[in-house]
């Protein structure tokens, strides 16, 4: 499996001396945001994990390689290529083996931070099952792959746009436990509150590695949801952004919009009804997910068992 790794000089550095690697997507870059918000938000985001005192590593495909941490100008041509892939379990090989551009989701991701050995996973919010899914079987691979890799992943949860009820459901069907950060309960991407609750609230990055450590110690096999709020002063009003993520929902069925497209179709949309609002939102989550996520890898580094595995 190593054939296909592609290091960066900064990931292969971190390696050689023993520096902790955070994981960081790139669906968000050439699917999440437009340009030219995405490419600075993906180099602010990897600033933040550098200033914190661990190193980044943005993860794409690229001419047959799984490329583990991005330079400048392979960042930007992720942020404005109309030809990158979204690619997740299912699309892996043949964007490798095709050579295509492809930009990786959140079970993507996890599949080469595992091959990279990096246990720690930054991105904005993770998939889900779907509204209707009890008759379309829309669920996202993000959830199964939670349930069998070894990642720990920080999100701020998961959309308003998703059924969110029955995604923490699944994940506990499937053994996946979810942490909070700060608070009880689990948030729903643009706002704090989703309504329901993580199952455990674990604050300090010391508790959160010991938990992670333990779990796989025990040969409790899969990753960990550590769901960490948006900032109050960043966050949406639940009242508001569930209207207009119901609008949404109707023009995405309304235009047939299936499949991968509808989480794109439905950022963009909520983008344009809270006139731009949500995609500032959408960067500040990010961006206090990358403080968390770094401050958990150095945590980790103090268990020197903890890889995935």
């Amino acid at each position: 499996m190593q054939q296909f790794l592609l290091f960066s000089p900064e990931v292969a550095a971190a390696r050689a001396a023993g520096t902790p690697v955070v994981a960081l997507e790139s669906t968000i870059i050439s699917h999440g945001m437009p340009y030219p918000q995405n490419v600075t938000m993906a180099r602010e985001v990897e600033q933040i994990i550098r200033d914190a005192g661990a190193v980044p590593a943005t993860i794409a495909i690229m001419d047959g390689k799984i490329c583990i941490g991005l330079s400048d100008e392979q960042l930007e041509l992720l942020g404005t290529s109309p030809d990158a892939m979204k690619v997740s379990r299912r699309d892996l090989p043949f964007v490798v083996a095709q050579k295509r551009l492809g930009a990786t989701t959140v079970a993507a991701t996890m599949i080469c931070a595992q091959l990279a050995g990096i246990a720690v996973f930054v991105t904005g919010g993770i998939g889900g099952v779907h509204r209707g899914a009890e008759t379309s079987f829309d669920i996202s691979a993000d959830l199964q792959e939670l349930a069998q890799t070894n990642v720990a992943v920080v999100c701020a949860g998961v959309k308003s746009i998703l059924d969110i009820g029955l995604t923490l459901e699944y994940l506990e069907t499937h053994g996946v436990p979810v942490i909070g950060v700060g608070q009880a309960g689990f948030p729903a991407f643009f706002t704090r509150e989703s309504g329901f609750n993580a199952d455990f609230q674990l604050d300090s990055p010391l508790d959160q590695a010991a938990f992670i450590d333990t779990k796989w110690a025990l040969g409790l096999r899969g990753g960990v949801v550590v769901s960490n709020p948006v900032p109050a002063e960043a966050a949406m009003q639940k009242e508001e952004i569930d209207r207009i993520t119901s609008q949404a929902l109707m023009e995405a069925d309304q235009r047939g919009v299936t499949g991968k497209a509808v989480t794109p179709f439905l950022l963009g949309r909520i983008k344009e009804l809270t006139c731009g609002r949500s995609l500032a939102t959408n960067i500040a989550l990010v961006k206090h997910n990358a403080v968390v996520g770094a401050r958990l890898a150095l945590a980790l580094h103090d268990f020197p068992g903890t890889q995935p595995v």
